[in-house]
């Protein structure tokens, strides 16, 4: 006899990922180069003075694309300037700050922001307590079934598991550059779930 059953448990998260970064234009690729490295190296540093380790703070992305000029009497495009783009994940380990931290990247010339990542740092050793809650569901059902069957539950065959993660909605940080003060942040919760399939001899 086979039986499936599931186990949850709420976590509360306590890391979040972020992406973000400068995106810069001039008339030349070189000069939108220089004015995008100056940006990042300003943000950077800020991001480091808020606490934010350089371990955790990681480059991500880096484009110089042209900026093309079109025309509506069917003259081709042409190159009226170049966009360098460059992205950092920054990894915050104190959520109670992030707020801050998102408004001081905005404050020193972040003019680009992904949404947020939200993590919990221990959610393998969480997720033990879903694996055990989802056997003692498998063996209640089992017996459940077993009994019904005018059979008892014998020995288990084998026992295979699926492990599910579903995060909360990620923040929208298009707002962030319209803040004034410290962005509110809410970390909501995140369940972790384990599902098991176990297989018993019947007696």
């Amino acid at each position: 006899m086979t039986v499936s059953a599931t186990g949850t448990v709420a976590a509360e998260p306590d890391m979040a990922h972020v992406s973000t970064g400068v995106v810069s234009e001039a008339e030349n690729a070189r000069d939108a180069l220089s004015r995008n490295s100056a940006a990042m190296k300003k943000l950077i540093e800020g991001l480091k003075a808020k606490g934010i380790a350089e371990k955790d703070i990681q480059t991500t992305s880096i484009n110089v694309e042209p900026r093309y000029q079109q025309f509506k009497d069917g003259r081709p495009a042409t190159i009226a300037g170049y966009r360098v783009v460059n992205q950092v994940r920054i990894t915050a380990r104190d959520l109670a700050k992030l707020g801050e931290v998102l408004d001081q990247a905005v404050t020193l010339g972040a003019n680009q922001m992904g949404g947020i990542q939200f993590e919990v740092s221990n959610a393998e050793t969480l997720k033990d307590q879903a694996r055990k809650q989802a056997m003692e569901n498998a063996l209640r059902r089992a017996k459940l079934y077993a009994a019904g069957a005018g059979a008892e539950v014998g020995p288990v065959i084998s026992i295979s598991e699926e492990v599910h993660f579903a995060p909360p909605r990620p923040v929208p940080m298009a707002r962030a550059a319209l803040a004034a003060e410290a962005v509110p942040i809410e970390a909501g919760t995140q369940t972790l779930e384990a599902r098991v399939h176990v297989t018993w001899s019947l007696k």
